[in-house]
């Protein structure tokens, strides 16, 4: 009979696989940070067209003069974006901005990596909470 401590499918393997993905994940959000909030110069009106690498799927297009929208590329941005995109597609003075709510939108690695980066968001997101 074999011993299910060495099964594959095994908890403490399975918790190990998760473990080191996670860490994986989260890797892959901290590598993408600007070393500074102020790095983050994108518009704060008009129209942008998000290129396909990071607006893969759903909307490319974005009004920042609708919320929602505004809303939308932010969280896109925040997931799918490399350094440049989100240096170049989000602005400081919105992230701040939005940052209480869409902290809620976005997931938990991405809100904990961001927040742990800029305490300045964690404040802002304690703040609203």
């Amino acid at each position: 009979m074999a011993d299910s401590a060495h099964s594959p499918t095994s908890r403490p393997d399975s918790a190990g696989a998760y473990a080191e993905d996670l860490s994986l994940y989260r890797q892959k959000f901290h590598q993408r940070l600007p070393a500074s909030l102020d790095e983050l110069r994108g518009p704060v009106r008009g129209v942008v067209d998000l290129p396909p690498h990071v607006a893969w799927s759903g909307l490319t297009s974005y009004d920042l003069d609708k919320p929602r929208q505004r809303m939308g590329l932010y969280r896109t941005v925040l997931h799918e974006g490399l350094r440049e995109d989100l240096t170049a597609f989000l602005n400081h003075d919105v992230l701040l901005e939005l940052w209480p709510t869409l902290r809620r939108l976005v997931g938990r690695t991405v809100r904990t990596v961001w927040e742990e980066a800029f305490p300045q968001l964690a404040s802002r997101g304690r703040a609203a909470a």
